[in-house]
């Protein structure tokens, strides 16, 4: 539906930021998670919890990671941020 995003968005954030070797790729994960639970994003961050697995995230450091946003952005955030988790890790 719109081929020009997804052609940025392959070849600037998945071309070029995520491929800049500054952050690793778990690192990256765990920047994104922390951000899209504080932003309240939900609907992208069960896909970003899979893909922190894959990056070398364990399910510990995710819910480490979630439980401390709650502290820095909101506790509803972070409640709701739970609630995709337990869906999207529940056989990590």
């Amino acid at each position: 539906m719109a081929p020009k995003l997804a052609e940025i968005t392959d070849q600037v954030l998945f071309g070029d930021v995520w491929a800049d070797n500054a952050l690793s790729p778990r690192d990256r994960s765990l920047v994104t998670i922390a951000t899209l639970v504080g932003l309240y994003r939900h609907n992208e961050l069960g896909f970003h919890l899979g893909e922190g697995l894959e990056n070398g995230l364990t399910r510990n450091e995710i819910v480490a990671a979630i439980t401390h946003t709650a502290f820095d952005a909101s506790w509803p955030t972070a409640m709701a941020a739970v609630n995709v988790a337990r869906d999207a890790l529940k056989d990590a």
